[in-house]
C-alpha cells in the first residue's frame, strides 16, 4: 500500500485533474467556490446553484466544519487524534472512538478481507521501514529480516471493529492504523453530505485529487474529470463525465527510489512487506460513495493488472488500469467501466441498485 499521512495524501492531488470550460459566462460561473487546506492537502468545492435563502457563508463554514473533523479524527500527524490515542495504547481491549471513525474502519477491513490482505490499514510500520514514511527517506531496501521482524506487527486480522457503540481492539499491543488511503474519501463524503443538508443538488467536491460530484456544472451537463496519463506530467488520458458519482486514482510513478539498477515503489504490499514488483501504473475507481472509490483504488493498484483487475470484475467495480508496457502505457478497463460510458454519462444504480452502496453488514466487524 502506499505511504501513510501526509506523503499518500499529498499523491492524490496528481492523479486528477479538473477541466471547465475556459470561457464561461457571468451567469455560468459557480454559484459558490470554496478552497482550503486539510488533511495534508487542499480541498475545493465548487456549487452551481444555491437554493434560495441559503447563506454562503454558512454552507462553507459547515463544509470546512466536517473536513476538520474528519482531520481531527484520524490524522496520524495530530498526537490527540483519536486514530493516534488509539495507535499508543498498549490495550488490548475495546477502544471506543466516533461512528466515523468506525465506519472508515470496517469499510477498510471490507475491502482487506476481499483483497486477501493486499489492502490493508495497519502496514505503516512497513511503510516507514522502506523509507516512505514521516520517518525519513532511505536509499536501499532493508534487510530481510528487519522485514520479517516488523511483518509481525502487521496484518488486518489482529484488529477488530464494533459499530453500535462504535470502538477498535487490536489483538497485540504494538499494532498501528493508518486511514491516510481511505480517509480523504471519507472526508469528501461528509463534505457532500453538508451540502445536501443545505438542499444543494450540484456541486463538485475535492480532496487531494479524490472527487464527489452531483447534478450539473455550471452551464448545464455532468462536471468532467481528466484522469492523468501516467509519466506524464500534464498529459490526459482520458476524460471522465460524472454526476452522481465520486473518483478515486492511485498510483506508482512520482514516489520511489533505485538501487542496483531496480526500482522501489511506495506501494508495499503486506502480504510480502516488500514494494509491488507489477507493471501496473495508475488506477481509477468510480464509486457512489469517495471513500469506497478512495479504497478501492489503492487495494487494485497493490494487486497489480492481473490480479485487480480479475478482482474489479469480480467485484463489478468501475475501474480504469492504466499498465506499463515496451511500446508504452496499455489502457485496461473493466465491464463495469465500459457499461458507465457506452451512452456517455452512466448511472451507478445499473451496477450498485438505487442505494448505490454495498458496505459491511451487521453491527460486528471482524478481520476473519
Amino acid at each position: 500500500m502506499g505511504a501513510p499521512g501526509k506523503p499518500l495524501l499529498l499523491w492524490g492531488a496528481f492523479g486528477l485533474l479538473f477541466l471547465l470550460p475556459g470561457c464561461q459566462r457571468v451567469e455560468e460561473r459557480p454559484a459558490l467556490v470554496q478552497r482550503g487546506w486539510v488533511m495534508g492537502t487542499s480541498y475545493l468545492v465548487k456549487v452551481t446553484h444555491l437554493p434560495g435563502g441559503v447563506d454562503p457563508a454558512e454552507v462553507r463554514r459547515s463544509v470546512a466544519m466536517a473536513l476538520a473533523e474528519v482531520d481531527r479524527n484520524m490524522s496520524t500527524y495530530l498526537v490527540d487524534s483519536e486514530v493516534s490515542r488509539f495507535n499508543q495504547s498498549r490495550s488490548t481491549d475495546w477502544f471506543p472512538v466516533s461512528k466515523g471513525l468506525a465506519t472508515v474502519v470496517a469499510a477498510a477491513l471490507e475491502i482487506g478481507r476481499k483483497t486477501g490482505g493486499a489492502y490493508d490499514i495497519t502496514v505503516a510500520p512497513l511503510v516507514n521501514l522502506w523509507g516512505f514514511g514521516p520517518e525519513g527517506r532511505r536509499g536501499e531496501p532493508p534487510p530481510s529480516k528487519e522485514i520479517e521482524h516488523v511483518r509481525r506487527r502487521v496484518g488486518y486480522r489482529k484488529l477488530s471493529v464494533w459499530l453500535d457503540p462504535p470502538a477498535l481492539r487490536k489483538e497485540i499491543p504494538e499494532l498501528q492504523i493508518d486511514l491516510s488511503s481511505i480517509a480523504k474519501g471519507y472526508g469528501v463524503d461528509r463534505a457532500a453530505q453538508a451540502l445536501e443538508r443545505f438542499g444543494i443538488q450540484d456541486y463538485l467536491i475535492e480532496v487531494g485529487g479524490e472527487v464527489r460530484t452531483r447534478g450539473e456544472r455550471p452551464g448545464g451537463g455532468p462536471w468532467r474529470v481528466a484522469i492523468e496519463r501516467p509519466h506524464r506530467r500534464g498529459g490526459i488520458a482520458e476524460i471522465v463525465p460524472l454526476s452522481g458519482l465520486a473518483i478515486a486514482t492511485s498510483g506508482d510513478y512520482r514516489n520511489y527510489f533505485e538501487k542496483g539498477g531496480r526500482r522501489y515503489s511506495h506501494t508495499i504490499d503486506p502480504r510480502t512487506g516488500r514494494p509491488v514488483q507489477h507493471h501496473l501504473t495508475s488506477v481509477s475507481v468510480l464509486h457512489r460513495e469517495a471513500m469506497w472509490a478512495d479504497g478501492w483504488a489503492t487495494a487494485l493498484m497493490v494487486l497489480g493488472e492481473e490480479e485487480g483487475f480479475k478482482l474489479a470484475e469480480r467485484e463489478t467495480l468501475p475501474a480504469l488500469l492504466m499498465v506499463k508496457t515496451p511500446k508504452g502505457v496499455r489502457r485496461l478497463a473493466t465491464s463495469a467501466w465500459k457499461a458507465l460510458f457506452t451512452k456517455g454519462t452512466g448511472s451507478m444504480d445499473r451496477i450498485y441498485g438505487t442505494s448505490g452502496r454495498r458496505s459491511p453488514g451487521g453491527r460486528f466487524t471482524k478481520a476473519e
